[in-house]
C-alpha cells in the first residue's frame, strides 16, 4: 500500500481541532485518521523482545491475548551476548513480524540503566553499563528499521524503578545524567536514528519527562540531532500544553478528547503558539507518510524466527561456575533433574512485554528427545515458594546414586514484573532448601537459573556448576540443554554485576522510595562502584566462562602519545588454546590515571565477539576517539579530556584484565577556571597555564611558614602551603589586598574564557 500526501498542503487545510486531535491516539494502539484529508492511522505495538500485537480491544498490561508471535530472549539475556550482529539479526526478525502484522512502530527497546537489581522491569533492560546498553540497543533498532517498521527507544529518561513510577522525581546531577542515564539514548539516536523516542513516566529533577523541554528539545533534538517523533508512555502525560511546547508530539493512547480540547483552548487564548502545534502535527504526519511510503506486505515465518530466538539464547546464556569441569554433561551419565522450571520454564517477563508465544521448547521434552539417562523430581513449585515434600524426599533418598544433579531454579513470575519492584534478591526459601539439602547428599550439583535480574546465592560454594539463562525466550529450553551437553559452547558474559548481597548495591539507601529519589551514588553505578571500592562481588560485570580457553597476546597501540581530538587504533591477538571451538568477548576498558577529576577505576568503552577454532588466532581491533577518554564537565556542559596518562585495558571481564598499556593524552579543551580569594595555592600550581603566575603567592605563604627554617618538615610545609587560600597572602601582610585582587583579575583573564583555543 502506497499512500502519499503533501504535508504542507494537508497542514494548510486542517482545522485547529483536527490538528489538536492528531496529537493523541485514536485508541490504545492506533493514531487518529483524518479521512476527509486522506490521512490514515498507523498501528503501534509492544515489542522489546517480540510482537505483542493486539486489536483495538486490547489492554496495556498484557492481560488479554495478543496475536501469536515469536518470543525472543528479553534484553536481560540478549545483552549478555555482547554481539551487535546477533542483536541486529534479532531486530530484523522482529521487524519482519511487525511488517506482517501491519505495525508501523515497535515500542522498544528499553535501554534504561539497571541502577538497582530490584527494579521490577530490569528483565527488559540491557545493562548497568551505558556503553553496552547503547550499543546493543542501537544494533536491535538497526535490525528492526531495516524492515518497514520503526522503533521507539524508551523510556527517556531515568526510568529506573517501578515504585511510584508515574510521579517520582529522579534527583540526578548533570554529570551523572550525561555519563550514565542519557548516554545509551545518545548512542542510539546518533548511530541507529530511531523513528520515535518514548518519554518516561517520571520526573527528572522535578520536571516530568513529558513536559521537559530541556530533555525533549534542547538535548534530544538540538544537541543530538534527533529528527523523529516523540511520544508519551501510555497515559504518561502531565500537562499536555506544556508537553507540546516542550516537544512531546504524540500522546498515547487517547485521552478521550480531554487534552485535545486543552490544546485548542491554549492556542485560542494565546498561551500556546500555533507554530508549536504545527511542528508536532508535521512530525506525526511525517511518521504516517514514511510508513505507508515504504510498507510492504511480508510473509510471516514464525519457525524461522523461532530458530533465531534459540540462536540468540545459545549465544547469550552464561556459564558462571564450572568447578572440576562438571560441565558439559555426558549422555552416558545418570542425571537427576529437579525443580519445576524443568517442565514449566519461565522464559519471559510479565506486564506489557508478555508475548503470546509461537512455540516454547520445554527442557524435559528436549532431554527426552535426546534420550538422556535421567529422572525428574519436582521438589518445588515454579509459581510460588512451595516445597513439594513428597518428591523432595524422594530426591534426597536417591541423590547419591546419580552422577550429576541438575536443579532448575529461578524467580517465580510474581517476584518481578512491570508495575512493582522486588523487595529482596533472594530465591524462594523452598529452592534454597532444596539446593542446600541435595548438595549435602551429592557434591556434583549444577544450578540452572531462570530469572530476570541478579539473585543472592548462599549455596554458591556448595555447588560445582552454575548456568545463568535469565529469561531465554521461547527457544531457551533447547538452548540451555544444548549448552549443558556441550553441543553449544557457552559464550555469554554478564551485562550486570551480581553483588554478594542487596546491601552492597550503591543505590541501596535510596532506591524504591517515593517522591524525590536522590541518586547519591552519582556515576558510580554497578561495577563502577564495586571496582572503585575493591569490593568482593558474587560475579563481576562481563564475567562468563567457556568450555575452552583463550589467550590474549600482542596488544598494540598505534601511538603512545596523542592529542584528545586524534583517533587511535588498538589491536591484540586472541588465541583459542583449548580443545573445542568457542566464542570470546573481548572487552575494552579505559582508566584515567590522573587525579584531576573523580573517575571510576575503569569504564567499558568497546567490545567485540569472535569465534575461534582450537589453536586458531584472530586479531581484534578497536578505534578510540575523544569520547573514549572524556568525562562530562558540568561547568561547560560538554565532554572534556584532562591532560595526562590513561590506561587502555583488554579483558575477559571487568575483573579479568589480560592486557594493558599506557597512553599519554594532551587535552585541547580549555576549561574555565575562575580564581577567587578562596582558591588555594595548590589549585593555582596545578593549572598548566597559570602555575608560573602563582609563584609569588606560593613564596609569600612559604615565608610565613618558615622558608629558612632548616628543621621544618618539608612535606608538612608543602601540604600547608598548597591548602592555603589566596586571602592568606594579604592577611599575613606579605602583599596588599589591592595587589592580590589585581593579580587575581590578571589570572582570570587567562582562565575564564571557555571558548579560547
Amino acid at each position: 500500500m502506497n499512500i502519499d500526501f503533501n504535508i504542507d498542503e494537508v497542514l494548510s487545510e486542517m482545522t485547529l481541532e483536527e490538528k489538536a486531535s492528531l496529537l493523541s491516539g485514536f485508541d490504545l494502539w492506533r493514531t487518529k485518521p483524518i479521512e476527509r484529508l486522506g490521512i490514515p492511522s498507523i498501528k503501534v505495538s509492544d515489542g522489546p523482545h517480540g510482537m505483542r500485537t493486539q486489536d483495538e480491544k486490547g489492554d496495556n498490561l498484557g492481560i488479554n491475548d495478543s496475536r501469536e508471535a515469536v518470543c525472543f530472549p528479553p534484553a536481560c539475556l540478549s545483552a549478555c551476548s555482547f554481539d551487535r550482529h546477533l542483536l541486529k539479526e534479532e531486530g530484523e526478525a522482529i521487524g519482519s513480524e511487525a511488517s506482517a502484522f501491519n505495525v508501523a512502530v515497535v515500542l522498544g527497546p528499553g535501554v534504561n540503566i539497571k541502577r538497582s537489581p530490584l527494579c521490577g522491569r530490569n528483565f527488559e533492560y540491557f545493562s548497568e553499563d551505558p556503553c553496552l546498553a547503547g550499543e546493543m540497543g542501537a544494533a536491535l533498532i538497526e535490525g528492526i528499521q531495516s524492515e518497514t517498521a520503526g522503533a521507539s527507544v524508551k523510556h527517556f529518561a531515568c526510568n529506573n524503578q517501578e515504585t511510584d513510577r508515574m510521579s517520582y522525581s529522579a534527583e540526578v546531577d548533570e554529570r551523572t545524567l550525561a555519563e550514565i542515564y542519557l548516554l545509551p539514548f545518545e548512542k542510539i539516536v546518533k548511530k541507529a536514528h530511531p523513528r520515535t523516542v518514548m518519554s518516561s513516566y517520571n520526573r527528572i529533577n522535578g520536571v516530568f519527562s513529558s513536559d521537559n523541554k530541556r530533555l525533549l528539545t534542547d538535548i534530544l533534538r538540538d544537541k543530538w540531532g534527533f529528527d523523529g517523533l516523540v511520544m508519551s508512555d501510555w497515559s504518561g502525560t502531565d500537562d499536555r500544553v506544556l508537553g507540546v511546547k516542550a516537544g512531546l508530539d504524540l500522546e498515547m493512547p487517547s485521552s478521550n478528547g480531554v487534552n485535545d480540547r486543552e490544546i485548542v483552548k491554549a492556542v485560542k487564548r494565546g498561551e500556546l503558539a500555533i507554530e508549536d502545534v504545527d511542528r508536532s502535527v508535521r512530525r506525526v504526519l511525517n511518521l504516517v507518510k514514511e510508513y505507508y511510503k515504504i510498507h510492504e506486505n511480508h510473509e510471516i515465518d514464525l519457525d524461522r524466527d523461532h530458530d533465531i530466538s534459540e540462536k540468540v539464547a545459545e549465544n547469550s546464556i552464561i556459564l558462571l561456575k564450572n568447578d572440576d569441569n562438571i560441565l558439559p554433561l555426558s549422555k552416558q551419565e545418570k542425571i537427576l533433574f529437579c525443580g519445576e522450571f524443568f517442565e514449566k520454564p519461565r522464559y519471559q517477563g510479565g506486564g506489557s512485554s508478555h508475548i503470546n508465544s509461537h512455540s516454547v521448547t520445554i527442557p524435559i521434552k528436549v532431554c527426552e528427545e535426546k534420550k538422556l539417562n535421567f529422572e525428574y523430581r519436582k521438589c518445588f513449585s515454579s509459581n510460588d515458594d512451595k516445597l513439594e515434600n513428597k518428591s523432595f524426599e524422594e530426591a534426597l533418598k536417591m541423590a547419591s546414586s546419580f552422577d550429576r544433579i541438575v536443579i532448575f531454579a529461578g524467580l517465580p513470575e510474581s517476584f518481578e514484573s512491570e508495575g512493582y519492584d522486588r523487595k529482596h534478591m533472594r530465591l524462594p526459601e523452598s529452592q534454597n532448601e532444596v539446593i542446600k539439602s541435595l548438595a549435602e547428599k551429592n557434591p556434583n550439583i549444577v544450578i540452572v537459573l531462570q530469572n530476570g535480574s541478579p539473585i543472592e546465592m548462599p549455596w554458591k560454594a556448595s555447588v560445582k556448576g552454575i548456568v545463568e539463562s535469565y529469561l531465554a525466550g521461547e527457544g531457551g529450553g533447547e538452548a540451555v540443554i544444548r549448552i549443558l551437553l556441550g553441543e553449544v559452547n557457552p559464550s555469554g558474559k554478564l551485562a550486570e554485576t551480581f553483588p554478594l548481597r542487596l546491601e552492597d548495591n550503591p543505590s541501596y539507601l535510596t532506591f524504591g522510595r517515593k517522591g524525590k529519589i536522590p541518586y547519591n551514588e552519582g556515576i558510580f553505578v554497578g561495577y563502577r562502584y564495586y571496582d572503585k571500592k575493591k569490593m568482593e562481588v558474587l560475579f563481576p560485570f562481563g564475567h562468563g566462562l567457556s568450555y575452552t580457553e583463550f589467550k590474549y597476546m600482542n596488544m598494540r597501540l598505534e601511538k603512545k602519545r596523542i592529542k584528545d581530538n586524534d583517533k587511535i587504533k588498538v589491536s591484540a591477538d586472541i588465541k583459542n588454546i583449548g580443545s573445542v571451538s568457542g566464542k570470546e568477548v573481548v572487552e575494552l576498558y579505559i582508566s584515567d590515571d590522573n587525579d584531576a577529576v573523580l573517575r571510576p577505576e575503569k569504564e567499558l568503552k568497546d567490545f567485540c565477539k569472535i569465534e575461534l577454532e582450537p589453536e586458531e588466532t584472530k586479531t581484534v581491533e578497536f578505534l578510540l576517539d575523544k569520547r573514549s577518554f572524556a568525562y562530562f564537565n558540568s561547568d561547560i556542559m560538554d565532554w572534556a579530556v584532562t591532560t595526562g596518562k590513561y590506561r587502555v585495558m583488554l579483558g575477559s571481564s571487568s575483573r579479568d584484565i589480560r592486557l594493558e598499556q599506557d597512553i599519554e593524552i594532551e587535552s585541547t579543551d580549555k576549561l574555565p577556571f575562575t580564581v577567587g580569594m578562596d582558591t588555594t595555592i595548590g589549585e593555582l600550581k596545578e593549572h598548566p597555564e597559570i602555575k608560573d603566575l602563582a609563584n609569588d603567592f606560593y613564596e609569600a605563604i612559604e615565608s610565613v611558614y618558615g622558608k629558612d627554617d632548616p628543621d621544618r618538615e618539608m612535606d608538612i610545609m608543602k601540604a600547608m602551603i598548597n591548602t592555603s587560600p589566596i586571602r592568606n597572602v594579604y592577611m599575613f601582610n606579605w602583599m596588599s589586598k589591592e595587589d592580590v585582587e589585581k593579580r587575581i583579575a590578571e589570572i582570570n583573564k587567562i582562565t575564564s574564557d571557555p571558548y579560547r583555543k
